[in-house]
């Protein structure tokens, strides 16, 4: 299977899952990470068996968000076997050996470090979590256990571009003005949003200096990601990071 790298600081470790390299059949062909899909079960633990290997875990070590598209962050301290936090879309620890994962088709995922002081996190933010605040709560945990803003590197992994992320334009107002830059006019000519360009924006104002992307466009790439607006019913591709 393929990972994007995420190029994070050592000893911080991820990247990116592509829809390619894994067991599951049409529609969530192949690498598909998410069990609330209405996916075969056995199909997806392999496919999270093979993203574990990848990073060089056993699949125990996996921790997902059980998202909601809201701003809750949860620190892990100990991983289980299938674990979910429920109800959050941010993942913080300080735990050597656990590998944090949020899962997307569409909405942003965001993986983050700092090397120093040994914090990493991992963040969903859609549209109306990145309105809520999921970074801005996600940077402040990773500060409440010893990491510093400027001394944290971001990764922005494949979401929806701007100019494919239509919305009604009241709501893509509404976004606008929660997420200063994140207004956009899509290839139609119609009210959209930019995610990643949002998030940047959220993120260098929190304090975060280093900052890329990484990914591209879920929309505009079939053959390597999952995307729900495009296709519907779909699997979902991982974000996952970890202290090696």
């Amino acid at each position: 299977m393929q990972l994007l790298p995420a190029g994070l600081p050592s000893p911080a470790a991820g990247g990116f899952t592509t829809r390619t390299g894994g067991v599951s059949t049409a529609p969530y062909l192949s690498l598909n990470l998410g069990l609330h899909v209405a996916d075969d079960p056995d199909r997806v633990q392999t496919n999270r068996e093979r993203a574990a290997s990848a990073v060089g875990l056993p699949v125990e070590a996996l921790v997902f968000a059980a998202q909601v598209h809201g701003p809750a962050v949860a620190v892990v301290e100990a991983a289980a076997s299938g674990m979910a936090m429920s109800g959050v879309d941010g993942l913080v620890t300080t735990t050597p050996g656990l590998c944090l994962v949020v899962l997307a088709a569409d909405c942003l995922p965001v993986l983050l470090a700092d090397p120093a002081a040994g914090v990493v996190a991992a963040a969903h933010a859609g549209r109306a979590g990145l309105a809520a605040g999921v970074l801005q709560e996600t940077v402040a945990a990773m500060v409440r256990l010893g990491a510093t803003a400027a001394g944290t590197t971001a990764v922005l992994g494949p979401a929806a571009c701007g100019r494919c992320y239509e919305l009604p334009t009241s709501l893509a107002d509404q976004v606008g003005m929660a997420v200063p830059g994140s207004r956009s006019t899509t290839r139609q000519g119609t009210a959209g949003v930019d995610l990643a360009q949002g998030a940047a924006g959220l993120l260098a104002a929190a304090g975060v200096a280093r900052i890329r992307a990484v990914g591209g466009c879920t929309i505009e790439q079939p053959e390597t990601f999952f995307s729900y607006r495009r296709d519907g019913i779909t699997g979902r591709h991982g974000a996952l990071v970890q202290l090696s």
